[in-house]
């Protein structure tokens, strides 16, 4: 993997070879139990720690796993091989963490319209931030690995999905353009942009605070 701001491991799904796949699909496709248990141990948490990083919230992240494995047991029939495995259900992933984002500002829409409709003494709705987090595993120790998850939730979600399918789900260039369905060049352009607006985000917040420095007394 190219060297990044993030040099992070994930724990990237082990790579399989198309014949693996085929079988995978058919045997998916023949109604195998065994089949959907692989299929939910190969991919279910890698597709979870990446719906987490688009969406920064653990329920979002756990509804968009479960409308994932859906999708793909539904339409596994129309599974064309034309892409990876891995490929195609995290272009699914990707496409449902849209969905969950867009329905959350419809939702948070509707709710502030209710809440100005309130009367004027009634407090003001609560948002309180969950900070309950998946830190990137034997890298950083806990406070950098907090400082890298606010960071990266916090820059442009195009941006993001990009630097996240590289920097962390380890998915080549052509990969991912496969997966965002973008040019290899904008693809590029992406994520140089996302590693740049971490590196802003970051900037000086990893490096060791300098000593507090006390002014000599003046002489009396």
């Amino acid at each position: 993997m190219a060297a990044s701001i993030l040099d992070l491991n994930s724990e990237p799904i082990p790579e399989s070879g198309p014949g693996e796949d085929c079988r995978l699909v058919e045997a998916l496709r023949a109604g195998s139990e065994s089949a959907y248990e692989l299929l939910l141990a190969r991919f279910q948490q890698p597709v979870y720690n990446m719906a987490l990083r688009l969406l920064n919230d653990p329920s979002d992240a756990a509804d968009v796993v479960q409308e994932v494995f859906l999708k793909v047991f539904r339409n596994v029939d129309g599974f064309r091989g034309q892409s990876s495995l891995k490929t195609w259900i995290y272009r699914i992933t990707v496409n449902e963490a849209h969905n969950q984002r867009r329905w959350f500002y419809r939702h948070r829409r509707r709710e502030v319209g209710l809440e100005d409709e309130a009367e004027n003494s009634r407090p003001a709705a609560e948002v309180i931030p969950d900070n309950g987090r998946t830190p990137f595993d034997h890298v950083f120790d806990h406070e950098k690995q907090e400082l890298l998850e606010a960071a990266l939730a916090s820059i442009n979600p195009t941006f993001r999905e990009s630097v996240v399918l590289r920097d962390i789900a380890d998915l080549s260039y052509d990969e991912i353009a496969e997966v965002l369905q973008l040019s290899l060049g904008t693809v590029k352009s992406r994520i140089l942009r996302g590693r740049e607006a971490l590196r802003q985000e970051l900037e000086g917040r990893l490096e060791p605070r300098p000593a507090l420095q006390l002014m000599p007394k003046t002489a009396e």
